[in-house]
């Protein structure tokens, strides 16, 4: 753990079918840019974006802008924050030009690269996209040698290897990142058996989207088991947690945006093709940080309690309620 709790703003960014349809796509850039440097100036740490093509929780003909070409500008308007994805899907480009990319953008933002990498899981932006879509085992075995190489490319002249999925030879990547050794890796995945012993084999920190407090532990505890299976410390990975947060000023507000997110239809899970699946609103809602700021400071301290200590966070509807700058008043000052 890094003893320092930080808090990362996930902005709007389409794939959540959460930009104003009426703007035109220059204007939805602006309103990104807005939100990137509102985030800096009221003391959040960091601005993170899903590396996503296609919408959830439904296909729509709408923008979603990529994550990696966004935060190249934003780091442009912006001084202090972080600059992440939460998280880069492997597959969609080769971990040798993803070396270069994320060098490039940390020399650029002067060392705030927050870097995020997994496996990928969404078929349907996969085939949209020209991409092969393997079974998991393979996936996470391309997302494992990824990371060596990344790391190799961060930090050696000259790099070759020889895995079952790349072959690289010679390989050359200069200017090397800001950050020494290297900026640090965020895996993240819940599969237990595969994603979590490449998260103890090489990560600097570890993610979970929508844990509960009771699966975040169990999750721990699994992580721990192949920690010591390859002769790491679990304390060596720090822990973050991917969450939505439902926050309003009373019961009242709260209701009424988990009763818009039902309506919505947005607590689903992805299942294939372009079918997904309800997930029944208790098990959707024990996931998320709901209530009022002092439900929610509450809330993060449990996390806290199991070792978490970086919160990347999502606010739906946030460009309607502003709900991120409620939180950044009530509840980040409770923490630093």
């Amino acid at each position: 753990m890094s003893g320092k709790i930080k808090f990362g703003l996930i902005i709007p960014q389409g794939w959540f079918i959460d930009l104003p349809s009426e703007l035109s796509s220059i204007e939805q850039f602006e309103l990104i840019k807005k939100y990137a440097i509102e985030a800096e100036e009221i003391g959040y740490d960091s601005i993170w974006f899903f590396d996503h093509f296609h919408t959830v929780p439904r296909i729509e003909y709408k923008s979603v802008f990529e994550c990696w070409t966004t935060l190249t500008a934003l780091a442009m308007c912006t001084k202090k924050v972080g600059l992440g994805q939460i998280v880069t899907c492997n597959y969609y480009r080769q971990p040798t030009l993803l070396a270069k990319m994320a060098s490039i953008l940390d020399v650029i933002s002067k060392g705030r690269l927050e870097f995020g990498i997994g496996a990928g899981w969404y078929e349907h932006e996969f085939y949209g996209y020209g991409f092969d879509f393997p079974k998991p085992s393979i996936r996470i075995g391309m997302l494992e040698e990824a990371v060596q190489i990344i790391k190799l490319m961060w930090t050696q002249d000259k790099v070759d290897f020889n895995g079952k999925y790349y072959k690289i030879k010679n390989g050359i990547n200069f200017p090397k990142p800001i950050q020494k050794p290297h900026p640090p890796i965020l895996i993240g995945g819940r599969g237990e058996k595969l994603t979590l012993k490449v998260v103890a084999k090489h990560a600097n920190r570890f993610n979970v989207p929508h844990a509960s407090i009771e699966e975040y532990e169990r999750k721990l505890l699994i992580l721990k088991e192949h920690c010591l299976k390859v002769g790491r410390k679990i304390d060596e990975i720090e822990k973050t947690l991917r969450a939505d947060i439902i926050i309003g000023l009373d019961d009242k507000e709260v209701e009424k945006i988990k009763e818009r997110i039902i309506k919505d239809g947005r607590n689903k899970k992805y299942i294939s093709g372009e079918k997904w699946e309800d997930i029944p609103k208790e098990e959707y809602f024990n996931s998320r940080i709901i209530g009022t700021p002092e439900e929610c400071i509450e809330k993060i301290k449990e996390y806290i309690k199991l070792g978490v200590d970086y919160f990347i966070l999502y606010f739906p509807y946030m460009i309607e309620n502003n709900s991120h700058v409620l939180f950044a008043k009530e509840v980040i000052p409770k923490f630093k």
